[in-house]
């Protein structure tokens, strides 16, 4: 048996601190959300939803918040069931679906406004350092999705040959 090579660590990869962490704290907003009936997922529909405006439809709000309309269907059904949104048929395309807060949609936002303020008092973070972190998480997110862009590498690679 071998040993593994020091850059293949797990503990040494940037890929597995990101994804611990974002573990960490989606179960950390568990017990803030809990009151609310509202999983992490939905929360973070809830939050594009109260931003939005109205009517905002299924393909629009999954970019909105990077799922595909696959996971977001079922979850967006559940918001229904519970009273949160209606989704409706576009009367102008049919194949469209758009969605509208209820109104106890709109005044969950009311009991939703302190799970930020009680997130970063549980994590003992700052609002300065969370500021921080998140514009360089921001950051790090626009860098790999435009390193993975069709011809990004293409563009690298001429880049990188005049830099050389």
């Amino acid at each position: 048996m071998s040993v593994s090579p020091p850059q293949l660590a797990l503990d040494q990869q940037l890929c597995f601190a990101l994804y611990d962490a974002s573990r960490a704290l989606i179960r950390a907003y568990g017990p803030l959300l809990e009151p609310l009936g509202l999983t992490y997922p939905q929360y973070v529909v809830m939050l594009a939803l109260w931003e939005a405006p109205e009517p905002v439809t299924v393909g629009s709000l999954g970019d909105r918040v990077g799922l595909d309309s696959g996971t977001l269907t079922p979850l967006l059904k559940r918001l229904e069931q519970s009273g949160l949104v209606e989704r409706r048929r576009d009367p102008s395309d049919e194949r469209r679906v758009v969605i509208t807060l209820s109104s106890a949609g709109w005044a969950l936002r009311d009991a939703a406004v302190s799970i930020p303020g009680r997130l970063h008092d549980r994590l003992q973070l700052d609002v300065p350092a969370a500021r921080r972190l998140r514009r360089q998480l921001v950051e790090l997110a626009t860098t790999v999705k435009r390193s993975t862009e069709p011809g990004a590498r293409h563009k690298a690679q001429r880049t990188s040959g005049r830099l050389g």
